[in-house]
Protein backbone atom coordinates (compact mmCIF):
# COMPACT_ATOMS: atom_id res chain seq x y z
CA UNK A 1 0.00 0.00 0.00
CA UNK A 2 2.84 2.31 0.93
CA UNK A 3 5.00 1.38 -1.63
CA UNK A 4 1.47 1.99 -4.42
CA UNK A 5 1.06 5.81 -2.88
CA UNK A 6 4.78 6.58 -3.17
CA UNK A 7 4.86 5.13 -6.75
CA UNK A 8 1.67 7.20 -7.40
CA UNK A 9 2.85 10.62 -5.49
CA UNK A 10 6.53 10.50 -6.53
CA UNK A 11 6.04 9.41 -10.11
CA UNK A 12 4.74 12.35 -11.65
CA UNK A 13 7.57 14.60 -10.01
CA UNK A 14 10.26 12.27 -11.15
CA UNK A 15 8.15 12.55 -14.91
CA UNK A 16 8.29 16.12 -14.77
CA UNK A 17 12.57 15.69 -14.29
CA UNK A 18 12.83 13.92 -17.66
CA UNK A 19 13.77 16.56 -19.88
CA UNK A 20 12.21 17.27 -22.87
CA UNK A 21 9.90 14.94 -22.37
CA UNK A 22 8.71 16.95 -18.84
CA UNK A 23 5.77 19.31 -19.13
CA UNK A 24 7.74 22.76 -18.35
CA UNK A 25 4.71 24.71 -17.70
CA UNK A 26 3.83 22.89 -14.58
CA UNK A 27 4.18 24.35 -11.85
CA UNK A 28 5.25 23.66 -8.43
CA UNK A 29 1.87 23.75 -7.05
CA UNK A 30 0.23 21.72 -9.73
CA UNK A 31 3.03 19.27 -8.56
CA UNK A 32 1.53 19.31 -5.50
CA UNK A 33 -2.30 19.39 -6.01
CA UNK A 34 -1.42 16.02 -8.37
CA UNK A 35 0.32 14.52 -5.54
CA UNK A 36 -2.69 15.19 -3.41
CA UNK A 37 -5.66 14.08 -5.73
CA UNK A 38 -3.58 11.06 -5.80
CA UNK A 39 -3.45 10.01 -2.59
CA UNK A 40 -7.28 10.77 -2.46
CA UNK A 41 -7.86 8.24 -5.22
CA UNK A 42 -5.61 5.62 -3.93
CA UNK A 43 -7.52 5.34 -0.40
CA UNK A 44 -10.88 5.85 -2.56
CA UNK A 45 -10.34 2.78 -4.20
CA UNK A 46 -9.43 1.17 -0.75
CA UNK A 47 -12.61 1.73 0.43
CA UNK A 48 -14.10 1.19 -2.71
CA UNK A 49 -15.58 4.53 -3.62
CA UNK A 50 -14.66 3.95 -6.68
CA UNK A 51 -16.83 7.24 -8.21
CA UNK A 52 -14.62 9.01 -5.70
CA UNK A 53 -11.53 7.20 -6.74
CA UNK A 54 -12.42 7.81 -10.65
CA UNK A 55 -12.62 11.83 -9.88
CA UNK A 56 -9.90 12.22 -8.04
CA UNK A 57 -7.38 9.91 -10.34
CA UNK A 58 -8.90 11.80 -13.40
CA UNK A 59 -8.38 15.14 -12.15
CA UNK A 60 -4.35 14.40 -11.17
CA UNK A 61 -4.21 12.92 -14.34
CA UNK A 62 -5.21 16.11 -16.41
CA UNK A 63 -2.85 18.04 -14.49
CA UNK A 64 0.50 15.82 -15.05
CA UNK A 65 -0.38 12.93 -17.68
CA UNK A 66 1.76 9.55 -16.43
CA UNK A 67 0.80 5.82 -16.63
CA UNK A 68 0.87 5.72 -12.71
CA UNK A 69 -1.68 8.06 -12.40
CA UNK A 70 -3.47 6.46 -15.60
CA UNK A 71 -4.08 3.48 -14.45
CA UNK A 72 -5.37 4.37 -11.24
CA UNK A 73 -8.80 5.67 -13.43
CA UNK A 74 -8.83 2.67 -15.22
CA UNK A 75 -8.93 0.94 -11.88
CA UNK A 76 -12.41 3.09 -10.76
CA UNK A 77 -13.50 2.43 -13.99
CA UNK A 78 -13.24 -1.45 -13.76
CA UNK A 79 -14.87 -1.13 -9.99
CA UNK A 80 -17.88 1.24 -11.60
CA UNK A 81 -18.44 -1.49 -14.77
CA UNK A 82 -17.82 0.83 -17.06
CA UNK A 83 -15.30 -1.71 -18.62
CA UNK A 84 -15.44 -0.28 -22.41
CA UNK A 85 -13.87 2.48 -20.89
CA UNK A 86 -11.75 0.56 -18.57
CA UNK A 87 -10.46 -1.60 -21.39
CA UNK A 88 -9.55 1.64 -23.45
CA UNK A 89 -7.71 3.21 -20.56
CA UNK A 90 -5.15 -0.26 -20.05
CA UNK A 91 -5.13 -0.10 -23.91
CA UNK A 92 -3.88 3.60 -23.74
CA UNK A 93 -1.20 3.33 -21.00
CA UNK A 94 0.25 0.15 -23.30
CA UNK A 95 -0.07 2.17 -26.43
CA UNK A 96 1.85 5.24 -24.88
CA UNK A 97 4.43 3.35 -23.03
CA UNK A 98 7.12 5.03 -20.76
CA UNK A 99 10.31 6.31 -22.58
CA UNK A 100 14.03 5.04 -21.88
CA UNK A 101 14.93 6.60 -18.29
CA UNK A 102 11.40 6.78 -16.49
CA UNK A 103 11.34 5.85 -13.21
CA UNK A 104 10.61 2.45 -11.99
CA UNK A 105 7.05 2.94 -11.08
CA UNK A 106 5.70 3.68 -14.88
CA UNK A 107 7.33 0.57 -16.23
CA UNK A 108 5.82 -1.22 -12.96
CA UNK A 109 2.40 0.52 -13.82
CA UNK A 110 2.58 -0.69 -17.68
CA UNK A 111 2.94 -4.06 -16.69
CA UNK A 112 -0.12 -3.69 -14.02
CA UNK A 113 -2.02 -2.11 -17.26
CA UNK A 114 -1.13 -5.69 -19.26
CA UNK A 115 -2.24 -7.76 -16.55
CA UNK A 116 -5.31 -6.49 -15.25
CA UNK A 117 -6.44 -6.05 -19.29
CA UNK A 118 -5.89 -9.81 -20.30
CA UNK A 119 -8.15 -10.71 -17.42
CA UNK A 120 -10.47 -8.11 -18.02
CA UNK A 121 -10.98 -8.87 -21.83
CA UNK A 122 -12.38 -12.07 -21.49
CA UNK A 123 -15.45 -10.62 -18.83
CA UNK A 124 -16.46 -8.05 -21.04
CA UNK A 125 -19.96 -9.28 -23.07
CA UNK A 126 -20.75 -8.61 -26.05
CA UNK A 127 -24.00 -8.34 -28.50
CA UNK A 128 -24.60 -9.28 -31.71
CA UNK A 129 -26.93 -6.68 -33.49
CA UNK A 130 -29.19 -7.89 -36.71
CA UNK A 131 -31.60 -5.57 -38.26
CA UNK A 132 -34.17 -6.91 -40.99
CA UNK A 133 -36.34 -4.63 -42.98
CA UNK A 134 -34.32 -1.83 -44.25
CA UNK A 135 -31.02 -1.62 -45.28
CA UNK A 136 -30.28 2.18 -43.98
CA UNK A 137 -31.33 1.32 -40.19
CA UNK A 138 -30.14 3.85 -38.11
CA UNK A 139 -29.33 1.70 -34.70
CA UNK A 140 -28.63 2.92 -30.72
CA UNK A 141 -27.65 1.64 -27.44
CA UNK A 142 -28.89 3.36 -24.60
CA UNK A 143 -29.03 6.29 -26.71
CA UNK A 144 -25.23 6.11 -28.77
CA UNK A 145 -25.09 5.55 -31.89
CA UNK A 146 -23.73 2.26 -33.50
CA UNK A 147 -22.33 2.46 -36.57
CA UNK A 148 -23.55 0.46 -39.54
CA UNK A 149 -20.32 -1.26 -40.42
CA UNK A 150 -20.72 -2.56 -36.10
CA UNK A 151 -24.17 -4.24 -37.42
CA UNK A 152 -24.46 -8.01 -37.51
CA UNK A 153 -20.85 -8.47 -35.76
CA UNK A 154 -20.29 -8.75 -31.78
CA UNK A 155 -19.78 -5.24 -30.26
CA UNK A 156 -18.33 -5.21 -26.37
CA UNK A 157 -20.37 -3.68 -23.81
CA UNK A 158 -20.98 -3.55 -20.35
CA UNK A 159 -22.27 -5.49 -18.32
CA UNK A 160 -26.08 -4.73 -17.08
CA UNK A 161 -29.38 -3.82 -18.75
CA UNK A 162 -29.16 -2.25 -22.09
CA UNK A 163 -31.50 -0.44 -24.47
CA UNK A 164 -31.19 -1.64 -28.35
CA UNK A 165 -33.41 1.16 -30.86
CA UNK A 166 -33.66 0.61 -34.59
CA UNK A 167 -35.09 3.78 -36.55
CA UNK A 168 -35.60 4.10 -40.25
CA UNK A 169 -37.54 6.37 -42.78
CA UNK A 170 -40.89 5.03 -43.47
CA UNK A 171 -40.64 2.29 -40.59
CA UNK A 172 -42.33 1.86 -37.14
CA UNK A 173 -39.27 2.08 -34.75
CA UNK A 174 -38.32 -1.23 -32.64
CA UNK A 175 -36.69 -1.21 -29.56
CA UNK A 176 -35.38 -4.49 -27.13
CA UNK A 177 -33.90 -4.62 -23.43
CA UNK A 178 -31.12 -6.95 -23.32
CA UNK A 179 -29.43 -7.60 -20.15
CA UNK A 180 -25.53 -8.94 -20.36
CA UNK A 181 -24.03 -10.69 -18.10
CA UNK A 182 -20.26 -11.20 -17.53
CA UNK A 183 -18.75 -12.77 -20.07
CA UNK A 184 -21.92 -13.23 -22.17
CA UNK A 185 -22.80 -12.72 -25.98
CA UNK A 186 -26.66 -11.89 -26.61
CA UNK A 187 -28.16 -11.86 -30.42
CA UNK A 188 -30.92 -9.29 -30.93
CA UNK A 189 -32.70 -8.94 -33.59
CA UNK A 190 -34.51 -6.15 -34.57
CA UNK A 191 -37.21 -6.40 -37.35
CA UNK A 192 -38.26 -3.00 -38.74
CA UNK A 193 -42.20 -2.41 -40.07
CA UNK A 194 -43.56 -0.11 -42.73
CA UNK A 195 -45.34 2.33 -41.40
CA UNK A 196 -49.30 2.34 -41.99
CA UNK A 197 -50.43 4.15 -44.93
CA UNK A 198 -52.38 7.80 -43.47
CA UNK A 199 -56.00 6.68 -43.53
CA UNK A 200 -57.67 9.16 -46.35
CA UNK A 201 -59.28 12.00 -45.18
CA UNK A 202 -63.22 12.33 -45.51
CA UNK A 203 -63.90 15.28 -48.41
CA UNK A 204 -65.31 18.27 -47.20
CA UNK A 205 -69.34 18.29 -46.56
CA UNK A 206 -70.96 21.03 -48.58
CA UNK A 207 -71.91 23.93 -45.96
CA UNK A 208 -76.17 23.74 -46.02
CA UNK A 209 -77.27 27.15 -47.85
CA UNK A 210 -78.60 29.46 -45.22
CA UNK A 211 -82.30 29.55 -44.16
CA UNK A 212 -84.01 31.65 -46.87
CA UNK A 213 -86.17 34.55 -44.63
CA UNK A 214 -89.47 35.93 -45.98
CA UNK A 215 -88.10 38.61 -47.72
CA UNK A 216 -85.55 36.92 -49.79
CA UNK A 217 -88.45 34.24 -50.42
CA UNK A 218 -90.00 34.47 -54.02
CA UNK A 219 -93.38 35.63 -54.03
CA UNK A 220 -95.35 32.95 -55.33
CA UNK A 221 -98.73 34.63 -55.21
CA UNK A 222 -99.56 34.78 -58.54
CA UNK A 223 -99.70 31.11 -58.83
CA UNK A 224 -100.86 30.26 -55.66
CA UNK A 225 -104.01 32.91 -56.83
CA UNK A 226 -104.06 31.23 -60.93
CA UNK A 227 -104.53 27.75 -59.50
CA UNK A 228 -106.81 28.92 -57.01
CA UNK A 229 -109.00 30.53 -59.28
CA UNK A 230 -108.86 27.87 -61.67
CA UNK A 231 -109.90 25.23 -59.26
CA UNK A 232 -112.64 27.41 -58.53
CA UNK A 233 -113.45 27.52 -61.23
CA UNK A 234 -113.87 23.85 -62.64
CA UNK A 235 -115.76 23.70 -59.04
CA UNK A 236 -118.37 25.71 -60.00
CA UNK A 237 -119.13 24.53 -63.81
CA UNK A 238 -119.59 21.29 -62.34
CA UNK A 239 -121.89 22.38 -59.75
CA UNK A 240 -123.52 24.29 -62.88
CA UNK A 241 -123.44 21.05 -64.78
CA UNK A 242 -125.02 19.27 -61.34
CA UNK A 243 -127.75 21.64 -61.56
CA UNK A 244 -128.50 21.90 -65.59
CA UNK A 245 -128.35 18.17 -65.57
CA UNK A 246 -130.80 18.19 -62.82
CA UNK A 247 -133.23 20.91 -64.42
CA UNK A 248 -133.06 18.96 -67.19
CA UNK A 249 -134.35 15.86 -65.85
CA UNK A 250 -137.04 17.75 -63.75
CA UNK A 251 -138.37 19.19 -66.40
CA UNK A 252 -138.47 16.13 -68.65
CA UNK A 253 -140.88 14.70 -65.66
CA UNK A 254 -142.68 17.74 -65.33
CA UNK A 255 -143.70 17.70 -68.95
CA UNK A 256 -144.28 14.01 -68.72
CA UNK A 257 -146.48 14.87 -65.73
CA UNK A 258 -148.61 17.53 -67.96
CA UNK A 259 -149.18 15.65 -70.77
CA UNK A 260 -150.74 12.96 -68.21
CA UNK A 261 -153.12 15.47 -66.22
CA UNK A 262 -154.12 17.09 -69.69
CA UNK A 263 -155.53 13.81 -70.37
CA UNK A 264 -157.38 13.17 -67.03
CA UNK A 265 -158.50 16.70 -66.25
CA UNK A 266 -160.85 18.15 -69.40
CA UNK A 267 -161.06 21.47 -69.45
CA UNK A 268 -157.95 22.29 -66.85
CA UNK A 269 -160.24 20.27 -63.78
CA UNK A 270 -159.03 17.22 -62.28
CA UNK A 271 -160.75 15.23 -60.01
CA UNK A 272 -159.89 15.79 -55.98
CA UNK A 273 -158.18 12.00 -56.49
CA UNK A 274 -155.53 13.57 -59.05
CA UNK A 275 -154.70 15.66 -55.89
CA UNK A 276 -150.66 14.01 -55.69
CA UNK A 277 -150.36 13.75 -58.89
CA UNK A 278 -150.85 17.72 -59.28
CA UNK A 279 -148.56 18.69 -56.68
CA UNK A 280 -145.99 16.29 -57.92
CA UNK A 281 -146.18 18.43 -61.66
CA UNK A 282 -145.71 21.66 -59.58
CA UNK A 283 -142.60 20.04 -57.66
CA UNK A 284 -140.77 19.17 -60.50
CA UNK A 285 -141.60 22.65 -62.54
CA UNK A 286 -140.30 24.23 -59.15
CA UNK A 287 -136.95 21.89 -59.41
CA UNK A 288 -136.29 21.82 -63.03
CA UNK A 289 -136.57 26.41 -62.47
CA UNK A 290 -134.51 26.11 -59.53
CA UNK A 291 -131.35 23.19 -61.27
CA UNK A 292 -131.74 25.55 -64.45
CA UNK A 293 -130.99 28.69 -62.48
CA UNK A 294 -128.19 27.02 -60.33
CA UNK A 295 -127.31 25.29 -63.26
CA UNK A 296 -126.64 28.73 -65.21
CA UNK A 297 -124.97 30.74 -62.12
CA UNK A 298 -122.90 28.05 -61.40
CA UNK A 299 -121.69 27.87 -65.31
CA UNK A 300 -121.47 31.49 -65.47
CA UNK A 301 -119.08 31.87 -62.30
CA UNK A 302 -117.11 29.01 -62.75
CA UNK A 303 -116.51 30.57 -66.76
CA UNK A 304 -115.28 33.48 -65.38
CA UNK A 305 -113.21 32.19 -62.78
CA UNK A 306 -111.17 30.15 -65.35
CA UNK A 307 -110.64 32.69 -68.38
CA UNK A 308 -109.85 35.53 -65.76
CA UNK A 309 -107.41 33.35 -63.46
CA UNK A 310 -104.21 34.78 -64.57
CA UNK A 311 -101.57 32.65 -66.14
CA UNK A 312 -98.06 32.03 -64.06
CA UNK A 313 -94.73 30.52 -65.80
CA UNK A 314 -95.26 26.97 -64.41
CA UNK A 315 -98.84 26.72 -66.26
CA UNK A 316 -98.09 28.42 -69.51
CA UNK A 317 -98.47 24.83 -71.70
CA UNK A 318 -101.68 24.46 -69.75
CA UNK A 319 -104.96 25.97 -71.49
CA UNK A 320 -108.22 25.38 -69.75
CA UNK A 321 -111.69 26.08 -71.40
CA UNK A 322 -115.29 25.65 -70.64
CA UNK A 323 -117.55 23.31 -72.55
CA UNK A 324 -121.27 23.31 -71.87
CA UNK A 325 -123.65 20.73 -73.75
CA UNK A 326 -127.45 20.12 -73.33
CA UNK A 327 -128.19 18.99 -69.28
CA UNK A 328 -124.16 19.12 -68.35
CA UNK A 329 -121.12 21.57 -68.17
CA UNK A 330 -118.02 20.84 -67.54
CA UNK A 331 -114.21 22.05 -68.50
CA UNK A 332 -111.64 20.90 -71.52
CA UNK A 333 -107.91 21.20 -70.93
CA UNK A 334 -104.70 20.87 -72.80
CA UNK A 335 -101.32 20.21 -72.02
Amino acid sequence: MASLLLALTCAPALALAQGSDAPAQVSDADRATARSLAVEGQEALDRKDFSAALDRFGRADAIIHAPTLLLGVARAQVGLGQWIAAQESYSRILREGAPEGSPEPFFEAIKAAQRELDALAPRIPQVLIQVSGSDAADVTIDGEPVPRAAIGVKRPVDPGEHTVRATAAGFSPVEVKVTLSEGATETVALTLRPLAPPLAAAPPRAAAPPPRSAASAPDRGPVASSGGRTTLGIVALGLGGIGLGAGAVAGALAVSKHGDLSERCPRGRCDPSLADDVDSYHAMGTLSTLGFAIGAVGVGAGVFLILTAPRSPQRAGLSVSPVIGLGFAGAEGRF
